[in-house]
C-alpha cells in the first residue's frame, strides 16, 4: 500500500515498507541527497528534517510515522530566508567539509521560522541538535547571525 506524504510541497505515494526510516526514502527512492545519514541515532542532526513545521531526525523517524504529513528537506528550502542563510554561510566561510551543514542550515531555516530575531543565545540553543566535527562552530554562528541581521533588516523596510 503506497504511502502519502508531501516532500518539499510536492504530495506523493511512495510504495515503501511503512516501517523503513524516513531518511532512506528520502535518499534513495526521491533522490534528496541533501538529506545526510551521519549516525543513525539522533546524535548529530545531519539527517535534520521539518515535519509540520518541527524539527525531526529523518534517521529514526519511520515513513508510517510521517504519513499525511509536510517534510520539508533542505533541498526544498527556498525564500528570502533559506537565500539570506545560504548567502551569509558563504560570507562567514562557515564549514570546513560541509558533511553537517545540510542539518544546520535546516535547523537555521527553522530558527528563522519561529523567531523573527533570536539571540545568540537560542541559536546557540537550538544548534545543540546538530554536531561539526570540524570544529566551524563559531563561523557557523556568525552566519546565522549574519543571515537574521539580513532578514530582519529587510523586515524593518518592508
Amino acid at each position: 500500500m503506497a504511502i502519502g506524504i508531501t516532500v518539499n510541497g510536492q504530495a506523493l505515494a511512495l510504495e515503501e515498507d511503512g516501517s523503513l526510516p524516513l531518511i532512506f526514502a528520502l535518499r534513495n527512492a526521491l533522490g534528496l541527497k541533501g538529506v545526510r545519514f551521519g549516525c543513525g541515532g539522533e546524535d548529530c542532526g545531519a539527517c535534520t528534517v521539518i515535519v509540520d513545521g518541527q524539527l525531526h531526525y529523518s534517521c529514526t523517524v519511520t515513513l508510517d510515522a510521517v504519513a499525511g504529513r509536510h517534510v520539508e528537506t533542505v533541498d526544498g528550502l527556498t525564500g528570502r530566508k533559506a537565500n539570506a542563510l545560504r548567502d551569509a554561510f558563504v560570507a562567514e566561510r562557515a564549514g570546513q567539509c560541509g558533511y553537517c551543514l545540510t542539518g544546520i542550515l535546516v535547523t537555521a531555516y527553522s530558527i528563522l521560522q519561529e523567531s523573527k530575531r533570536p539571540s545568540r543565545a537560542e541559536i546557540v540553543k537550538a544548534l545543540s541538535r546538530n554536531l561539526c566535527r570540524c570544529g566551524s562552530h563559531a563561523s557557523i554562528i556568525r552566519a546565522i547571525e549574519r543571515a537574521v541581521a539580513a532578514v530582519w533588516s529587510e523586515d524593518t523596510h518592508e
